[in-house]
């Protein structure tokens, strides 16, 4: 217990400020294949891209502890690219939805016509299209685009942000906001759980208190001595608290675990799964609104391919193939001491686009949830940090046990030896 906790003294703490796993990130892009045709109103076609993968380093910095047995600090990640493990360069084109433009679109298609119209022969002036030919690292990273002055000019507030416009722009060289989490020293039923993320007890995005609920740890790692039900995590990217749920025992290089995978109503609709009515507004079951988390931009999450969500979402596009095996989400977990042995977190990006009038860069396109990219963080406990794991944490408590048994015994035995020679001396 004492070298679970997070304490300077245990053993376990210097996994937990510097996480020796080494985590990837892999990247699969969705290329469209039929621009032209979606504009005039066709399902889009789909090709899968990638993987483009990445090394990610994660690091804890401003770590404090406070007299209410917790401790804050933050986390940072830096992401290096690995060519010689993907599937292609940051340096290759794909052709891809303007998402900046097409998601101002939606989120304008309520303002007054004379406005639309105004940005619409902005648009045309700037030569942007519903559909652009982007490098993978421009599409990660950023790029300069005359647009988000424009947008800025045209509708002051609409869009958060200055100078260059990325998917994960935010996401490397960054940290995922404050954590405050228990330490464990006076109750280690609690270490690990979140106390406050950004010093906020529970989120202000959803719709209900317990959709605004901050439940679990940071994902990191658990209580000791789980048992074969569920384990919960806030994740500051998906704005929300998640529940994976248990799906089997086994062992990952020699050690027990605990399989805990994402249930069918992890992003089920209201409608689908009442609990989750407070995502709403909804659309088909299988993917989160996560617009008032992300400056209302039509954005949603789902599992990859729209694994576990209504087929209709499928059948929209072409080129999807879901499966369990590629593309449902896992953690393998250590029971006894709450640390994860082997993960892949899968989710995907999507955005909705559609007609809006006034906008003639949006054509005749019909609305649909289209896949951006989606990506999975993976990593397992293996070599020498195995070694460490395995010796510190499970053998060497197990032998202490094992000798516990054995004093006890030899105490017992000598307790009866003492009462036999009692008895028979009298």
């Amino acid at each position: 217990l004492q070298n679970v906790r997070i304490d300077p003294s245990s053993i376990s703490f210097s996994m937990w400020k510097d996480i020796p796993v080494p985590f990837y990130m892999s990247v699969y892009f969705f290329e469209v294949l039929n621009p032209k045709e979606v504009l005039q109103g066709a399902k889009p076609m789909l090709n899968q891209r990638g993987p483009y993968v990445y090394r990610e380093f994660r690091y804890k910095t401003n770590i404090t502890f406070h007299d209410n047995d917790t401790v804050s600090y933050l986390e940072y990640r830096k992401l290096f690219f690995q060519p010689e493990l993907s599937n292609g360069s940051e340096e290759e084109y794909i052709v891809v939805p303007n998402i900046l433009m097409m998601g101002a679109a939606v989120m304008m298609e309520n303002l007054p016509n004379f406005v639309k119209l105004l940005l619409s022969g902005a648009l045309a002036g700037l030569k942007q299209e519903a559909f652009m030919n982007r490098t993978v690292g421009e599409i990660m990273w950023g790029y300069e685009d005359p647009l988000i002055d424009t947008i800025n000019m045209f509708v002051p507030g609409l869009i958060p942000f200055k100078g260059k416009f990325g998917l994960f722009i935010d996401f490397n060289n960054s940290n995922s906001g404050l954590f405050t989490v228990n330490t464990g020293v006076k109750n280690i039923s609690r270490v690990h759980m979140v106390d406050s993320w950004n010093g906020l007890k529970k989120m202000n995005y959803w719709r209900s208190s317990e959709c605004n609920m901050i439940n679990g740890t940071a994902g990191e790692m658990w209580p000791p001595f789980m048992s074969p039900t569920s384990l919960e995590f806030y994740s500051p990217d998906a704005c929300r608290s998640m529940t994976l749920v248990y799906e089997r025992s086994g062992k990952f290089q020699g050690v027990p675990i605990y399989r805990f995978v994402a249930p069918k109503t992890l992003f089920a609709n209201g409608t689908d799964y009442p609990p989750n009515e407070g995502f709403c507004p909804c659309m088909q079951s299988g993917i989160l609104n996560v617009s008032t988390c992300r400056q209302n931009a039509p954005m949603f999450i789902s599992h990859p391919h729209f694994y576990n969500a209504d087929p209709a979402l499928v059948n929209a596009v072409e080129g999807l193939h879901p499966s369990k095996d590629q593309h449902g989400l896992f953690l393998d977990v250590h029971p006894v001491t709450g640390i994860p042995m082997n993960c892949s977190i899968k989710l995907q990006l999507n955005l909705y686009m559609k007609q809006v009038s006034g906008i003639i860069q949006t054509g005749k396109i019909k609305p649909v949830v289209l896949p951006l990219l989606w990506f999975a963080e993976s990593g397992s406990i293996e070599g020498p940090v195995l070694k460490q794991f395995y010796t510190n944490l499970v053998l060497i408590p197990s032998l202490l046990d094992y000798l516990q048994y054995i004093f006890l015994g030899l105490g017992i035995l000598l307790i009866i030896s003492a009462a036999v020679l009692m008895a028979m001396s009298q």
